[in-house]
């Protein structure tokens, strides 16, 4: 999840150079990159959302010494924000996929 930080900082900084300046082209090129790197944070963040599910499940089935009420509740959500963040990650890269053959 270390990597989705600077590709949305720099998705962001792509898009408000071109709504600025107004002259980026838009390059098929360009989108398949885009597509392809929201493809891949995609599946790091279904991959960092249930490995954080699986460590809960493994606290929670060990009992109270190894996790207290409190601290479980924690890792239940944010096990629950790692799939919110891979489910939006999708939907940005089938979103960029279906306008990849409009260019």
């Amino acid at each position: 999840m270390g990597l989705a930080i600077p590709w949305s900082i720099t998705l962001f900084l792509v898009d408000a150079y071109s709504v600025f300046v107004q002259c980026l082209p838009i390059q098929r090129r360009l989108i398949m990159i885009i597509v392809f790197g929201d493809m891949v944070m995609s599946y790091l963040s279904l991959a960092a959302a249930c490995s954080a599910a699986s460590v809960t499940d493994l606290l929670h089935e060990a009992g109270r010494s190894h996790c207290p009420t409190k601290l479980c509740g924690r890792y239940q959500l944010s096990a629950a924000m790692a799939f919110l963040s891979w489910f939006l990650s999708l939907a940005s890269c089938l979103f960029n996929f279906w306008i990849l053959p409009s260019l």
